[in-house]
């Protein structure tokens, strides 16, 4: 009924030509603006990124709905039953200061149930892909997520909301768990920190405040991966959520244990 194939062939050459685009970009003049607050970034390659993505499935996939991040909602004439989720070009801020961690990310929905999942990272040529039921893969090659077995050696990453006076305070979960991990890194790109998870390089991941588009493909890597991805109280996650706790499955008691120390 639904063509895979083509629709994953489809998000890799749009998340290649996007990410390569802005990786080319990355030193040349930009156009940057704030929306929504000081924090929050846009710059014009981000439209011109989200610009080709829309037009390839559009092109291709007319009766398809699209829920891009600079663009909103794009044809419901399915009902939702097929649903892109396209961030052109997530850690936007890192790119408008030059800093060469971000990346393409879209997933897509079938029926409300992620399926597809792909992140192109651009400045190291690196694409994640994942089809539910068939494994994640690294640049062709499967991978599985760490076998770190304790959180006091793990390497965990999380993100801060561009929200800062918001009712969320992860500088307390990051404070606590200090003392608590072996390191945690904030590289400033939910998707790349969930495909890191989904490949080992990183044990865990925590976020709050995020977008669907921020997780529609990388959670999706982390499950197909062998990884486990709820929310803080345990509840299964779906991209509606805006809070996300991603772990090899091993340490996730512990970092479920961490962050609910300091929930309300």
């Amino acid at each position: 009924m639904y063509e895979i194939k083509k629709m994953l062939n489809l998000a890799v050459s749009a998340a290649k030509e996007a990410g390569r685009f802005s990786a080319g970009n990355i030193n040349a003049v930009k156009e940057i603006i704030c929306k929504g607050g000081p924090n929050n970034l846009v710059t014009d390659v981000d439209k011109k990124c989200e610009k080709m993505i829309l037009d390839k499935i559009i092109g291709t996939f007319p009766t398809h709905s699209i829920l891009a991040e600079e663009t909103g909602e794009h044809n419901a004439a399915d009902g939702g039953k097929v649903k892109w989720v396209v961030d052109p070009l997530d850690g936007t801020t890192n790119f408008a200061h030059g800093f060469p961690i971000f990346c393409t990310s879209i997933g897509i929905l079938i029926d409300g149930e992620s399926r597809i999942g792909v992140v192109y990272d651009g400045t190291r040529d690196e694409l994640f892909t994942a089809v539910k039921g068939e494994g994640a893969f690294l640049n062709g090659k499967k991978i599985t997520v760490s076998s770190t077995a304790i959180l006091q050696n793990a390497l965990v990453a999380t993100g801060f909301s561009y929200d800062i006076e918001g009712k969320v305070a992860n500088v307390d979960h990051f404070k606590t768990a200090l003392s608590r991990v072996q390191a945690i890194r904030r590289a400033g790109s939910a998707a790349i920190d969930l495909c890191y998870v989904a490949c080992g390089r990183l044990d865990a991941f925590w976020e709050f405040d995020l977008a669907p588009w921020d997780t529609a493909a990388a959670s999706l890597l982390v499950s197909e991966a062998g990884g486990m991805v709820t929310v803080c109280d345990q509840g299964p996650f779906n991209i509606f959520k805006k809070e996300i706790v991603a772990t090899n499955g091993k340490v996730h008691r512990e970092m479920l244990d961490l962050l609910n120390e300091n929930r309300d």
